[in-house]
Protein backbone atom coordinates (compact mmCIF):
# COMPACT_ATOMS: atom_id res chain seq x y z
CA UNK A 1 0.00 0.00 0.00
CA UNK A 2 2.66 2.57 1.10
CA UNK A 3 4.65 1.60 -2.42
CA UNK A 4 0.91 2.29 -4.35
CA UNK A 5 0.94 5.67 -2.35
CA UNK A 6 4.28 6.90 -3.43
CA UNK A 7 4.02 6.34 -6.45
CA UNK A 8 0.98 8.17 -7.14
CA UNK A 9 2.89 11.23 -4.84
CA UNK A 10 5.36 11.00 -8.04
CA UNK A 11 3.10 10.97 -10.66
CA UNK A 12 1.72 14.57 -11.49
CA UNK A 13 -1.52 13.05 -13.66
CA UNK A 14 -3.96 10.16 -13.08
CA UNK A 15 -1.72 6.77 -13.19
CA UNK A 16 -2.84 3.59 -15.06
CA UNK A 17 -2.85 0.33 -12.98
CA UNK A 18 -0.36 -1.30 -15.45
CA UNK A 19 2.09 2.55 -14.93
CA UNK A 20 1.42 1.97 -10.98
CA UNK A 21 1.98 -2.47 -11.07
CA UNK A 22 5.07 -1.62 -13.22
CA UNK A 23 6.84 1.33 -10.76
CA UNK A 24 6.08 -0.75 -7.76
CA UNK A 25 7.09 -4.39 -8.71
CA UNK A 26 3.48 -5.66 -7.75
CA UNK A 27 1.60 -7.83 -10.01
CA UNK A 28 -1.47 -5.99 -11.34
CA UNK A 29 -3.70 -8.40 -9.95
CA UNK A 30 -2.10 -7.81 -6.47
CA UNK A 31 -2.15 -3.53 -7.45
CA UNK A 32 -5.40 -3.68 -8.67
CA UNK A 33 -6.60 -5.25 -5.06
CA UNK A 34 -5.02 -2.90 -2.77
CA UNK A 35 -5.51 -0.19 -5.03
CA UNK A 36 -9.52 -1.24 -4.75
CA UNK A 37 -9.25 -1.30 -0.56
CA UNK A 38 -7.94 2.00 -0.67
CA UNK A 39 -10.54 3.67 -2.83
CA UNK A 40 -12.90 2.16 -0.75
CA UNK A 41 -11.32 4.06 2.09
CA UNK A 42 -10.98 7.07 0.24
CA UNK A 43 -7.05 7.27 0.06
CA UNK A 44 -7.34 6.43 -3.39
CA UNK A 45 -9.89 7.89 -6.69
CA UNK A 46 -10.66 5.90 -9.36
CA UNK A 47 -11.63 7.87 -12.56
CA UNK A 48 -13.70 6.30 -15.74
CA UNK A 49 -10.76 5.92 -17.83
CA UNK A 50 -9.07 2.88 -15.12
CA UNK A 51 -6.81 5.02 -13.56
CA UNK A 52 -5.91 6.25 -10.29
CA UNK A 53 -5.26 9.48 -7.99
CA UNK A 54 -4.72 10.47 -4.42
CA UNK A 55 -7.61 10.31 -2.47
CA UNK A 56 -9.69 13.27 -0.69
CA UNK A 57 -9.25 11.16 2.97
CA UNK A 58 -5.26 11.79 2.27
CA UNK A 59 -5.94 15.94 2.55
CA UNK A 60 -8.30 15.13 5.67
CA UNK A 61 -6.01 13.35 7.58
CA UNK A 62 -2.80 16.04 6.64
CA UNK A 63 -4.71 18.63 7.40
CA UNK A 64 -5.66 17.04 11.22
CA UNK A 65 -1.47 15.98 11.48
CA UNK A 66 -0.74 19.74 10.76
CA UNK A 67 -3.15 20.66 13.35
CA UNK A 68 -1.97 19.03 15.63
CA UNK A 69 1.66 19.53 15.45
CA UNK A 70 3.43 21.89 18.09
CA UNK A 71 5.84 23.80 16.67
CA UNK A 72 8.04 24.35 20.14
CA UNK A 73 8.29 20.78 20.62
CA UNK A 74 9.69 20.45 16.99
CA UNK A 75 11.98 22.70 16.88
CA UNK A 76 13.36 22.56 20.86
CA UNK A 77 15.81 19.06 19.99
CA UNK A 78 16.91 21.51 16.94
CA UNK A 79 17.55 24.75 19.39
CA UNK A 80 19.06 22.22 21.43
CA UNK A 81 21.78 20.65 19.24
CA UNK A 82 22.57 24.45 18.16
CA UNK A 83 22.99 25.72 21.35
CA UNK A 84 25.62 22.70 22.06
CA UNK A 85 27.46 23.59 19.18
CA UNK A 86 28.14 27.27 19.31
CA UNK A 87 27.31 27.84 23.92
CA UNK A 88 25.27 31.13 23.01
CA UNK A 89 21.20 31.39 23.62
CA UNK A 90 19.26 30.05 20.95
CA UNK A 91 15.18 31.70 20.84
CA UNK A 92 12.28 30.12 18.87
CA UNK A 93 9.74 33.29 18.36
CA UNK A 94 6.51 33.55 16.04
CA UNK A 95 4.02 36.74 15.07
CA UNK A 96 1.35 37.63 16.69
CA UNK A 97 0.18 40.79 15.28
CA UNK A 98 2.57 43.67 15.36
CA UNK A 99 4.53 41.65 17.64
CA UNK A 100 7.25 38.61 18.41
CA UNK A 101 6.30 36.28 20.91
CA UNK A 102 9.03 34.04 22.02
CA UNK A 103 7.79 30.68 22.36
CA UNK A 104 11.25 29.08 23.68
CA UNK A 105 14.68 29.94 24.85
CA UNK A 106 17.88 28.12 25.42
CA UNK A 107 20.46 30.19 28.31
CA UNK A 108 23.91 30.51 27.52
CA UNK A 109 24.54 30.26 30.95
CA UNK A 110 27.40 32.92 30.87
CA UNK A 111 24.79 36.03 29.32
CA UNK A 112 26.85 39.35 31.09
CA UNK A 113 24.13 41.43 29.43
CA UNK A 114 20.62 41.09 30.25
CA UNK A 115 18.25 39.39 27.82
CA UNK A 116 15.46 41.74 27.46
CA UNK A 117 12.59 38.78 26.05
CA UNK A 118 11.74 36.03 28.26
CA UNK A 119 9.81 33.13 27.21
CA UNK A 120 5.92 34.42 26.60
CA UNK A 121 7.06 38.13 26.23
CA UNK A 122 6.70 40.05 23.25
CA UNK A 123 9.04 42.61 21.22
CA UNK A 124 7.77 44.79 18.44
CA UNK A 125 9.14 43.42 15.61
CA UNK A 126 11.17 45.95 14.00
CA UNK A 127 13.50 45.78 16.78
CA UNK A 128 14.38 42.02 16.69
CA UNK A 129 15.77 39.68 14.00
CA UNK A 130 13.09 37.30 14.31
CA UNK A 131 10.47 39.96 13.75
CA UNK A 132 11.91 41.64 10.52
CA UNK A 133 11.70 38.20 9.14
CA UNK A 134 8.28 38.48 9.59
CA UNK A 135 8.09 41.96 7.82
CA UNK A 136 10.75 41.40 5.03
CA UNK A 137 7.95 38.32 4.08
CA UNK A 138 5.63 41.07 3.87
CA UNK A 139 6.43 42.90 1.57
CA UNK A 140 6.57 47.18 1.15
CA UNK A 141 3.14 47.96 0.88
CA UNK A 142 2.08 45.89 4.33
CA UNK A 143 5.40 47.25 5.95
CA UNK A 144 4.38 50.42 5.28
CA UNK A 145 1.02 50.21 6.82
CA UNK A 146 3.29 48.66 9.90
CA UNK A 147 5.44 51.34 10.62
CA UNK A 148 2.38 53.87 10.52
CA UNK A 149 0.43 51.85 12.76
CA UNK A 150 2.92 51.51 15.23
CA UNK A 151 5.02 54.42 14.57
CA UNK A 152 8.20 52.60 15.05
CA UNK A 153 9.36 53.34 18.36
CA UNK A 154 12.82 52.45 19.54
CA UNK A 155 14.76 51.28 22.59
CA UNK A 156 18.28 52.06 21.62
CA UNK A 157 20.54 54.83 19.56
CA UNK A 158 20.36 51.88 16.80
CA UNK A 159 17.08 51.16 16.49
CA UNK A 160 15.43 51.31 13.58
CA UNK A 161 13.08 54.33 13.92
CA UNK A 162 12.27 55.23 10.26
CA UNK A 163 10.55 53.73 7.29
CA UNK A 164 13.66 55.02 5.10
CA UNK A 165 16.26 52.70 7.54
CA UNK A 166 13.36 50.09 8.26
CA UNK A 167 13.02 49.72 4.40
CA UNK A 168 16.57 49.49 3.61
CA UNK A 169 17.53 46.91 6.30
CA UNK A 170 14.29 44.67 5.36
CA UNK A 171 15.95 44.66 1.51
CA UNK A 172 19.38 43.19 3.23
CA UNK A 173 16.86 40.05 4.75
CA UNK A 174 14.82 39.55 1.77
CA UNK A 175 18.25 39.07 -0.40
CA UNK A 176 20.39 37.28 2.56
CA UNK A 177 17.54 35.45 3.53
CA UNK A 178 18.64 36.20 7.17
CA UNK A 179 18.46 39.06 9.77
CA UNK A 180 20.09 41.17 12.16
CA UNK A 181 19.36 42.70 15.65
CA UNK A 182 22.84 45.11 16.13
CA UNK A 183 22.10 45.94 19.28
CA UNK A 184 18.59 47.61 18.57
CA UNK A 185 16.39 46.07 21.63
CA UNK A 186 19.56 46.00 23.98
CA UNK A 187 23.11 48.00 23.66
CA UNK A 188 25.65 45.25 24.00
CA UNK A 189 23.22 42.51 22.57
CA UNK A 190 23.40 41.28 19.09
CA UNK A 191 20.96 38.69 17.88
CA UNK A 192 21.09 37.00 14.30
CA UNK A 193 17.97 34.88 12.98
CA UNK A 194 16.43 32.64 9.80
CA UNK A 195 13.15 31.81 9.29
CA UNK A 196 10.97 28.48 9.90
CA UNK A 197 8.73 27.74 6.20
CA UNK A 198 5.77 25.59 7.12
CA UNK A 199 4.81 22.95 4.63
CA UNK A 200 3.28 25.92 2.51
CA UNK A 201 6.47 27.90 2.07
CA UNK A 202 4.95 30.57 4.64
CA UNK A 203 7.39 32.00 7.17
CA UNK A 204 5.26 30.94 10.81
CA UNK A 205 8.54 31.06 12.72
CA UNK A 206 12.11 32.45 13.11
CA UNK A 207 15.12 30.87 14.87
CA UNK A 208 17.87 33.43 16.56
CA UNK A 209 21.17 33.38 17.71
CA UNK A 210 21.46 36.34 21.16
CA UNK A 211 24.90 37.13 22.31
CA UNK A 212 27.07 39.79 24.16
CA UNK A 213 28.18 42.41 20.96
CA UNK A 214 31.62 40.72 21.86
CA UNK A 215 31.15 37.06 21.38
CA UNK A 216 28.86 37.52 18.27
CA UNK A 217 30.41 35.51 15.58
CA UNK A 218 29.45 36.19 11.48
CA UNK A 219 30.23 31.95 11.38
CA UNK A 220 26.94 30.93 13.29
CA UNK A 221 25.11 32.41 10.17
CA UNK A 222 25.92 28.82 8.42
CA UNK A 223 24.61 26.79 11.30
CA UNK A 224 22.02 28.77 12.18
CA UNK A 225 20.03 28.60 8.20
CA UNK A 226 20.93 24.53 8.82
CA UNK A 227 19.16 24.49 12.04
CA UNK A 228 16.46 26.41 10.60
CA UNK A 229 15.92 24.61 7.45
CA UNK A 230 15.96 21.40 9.77
CA UNK A 231 12.93 22.50 11.63
CA UNK A 232 11.29 23.57 8.51
CA UNK A 233 11.77 20.03 6.40
CA UNK A 234 10.34 18.68 9.83
CA UNK A 235 7.29 20.67 9.55
CA UNK A 236 6.86 19.41 5.99
CA UNK A 237 8.27 22.46 3.69
CA UNK A 238 9.89 21.57 0.41
CA UNK A 239 12.94 23.80 -0.86
CA UNK A 240 11.63 25.99 -3.69
CA UNK A 241 7.92 25.33 -3.10
CA UNK A 242 7.19 28.90 -2.46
Amino acid sequence: MMSLLDALASSPDAASLKHLAAITELHPSTAHRILAAMTQARFVEREDAGTYRLGIRLLELGAIVKSRINLREVALPFMQELHEKIGEAINLGARRDDEIVYLERTSSGRALVRVVYLVGERAPLHLTSLGKLFLAADGPQKVREYAKRTGLPGKTPHSLTTLTALEKELDKVRRHGIAFDDEEAELGLKCVAAPIHDDEGNVVAAISVSAPADRHDPNWVAQLKQTADAVSHALGYIAGKK
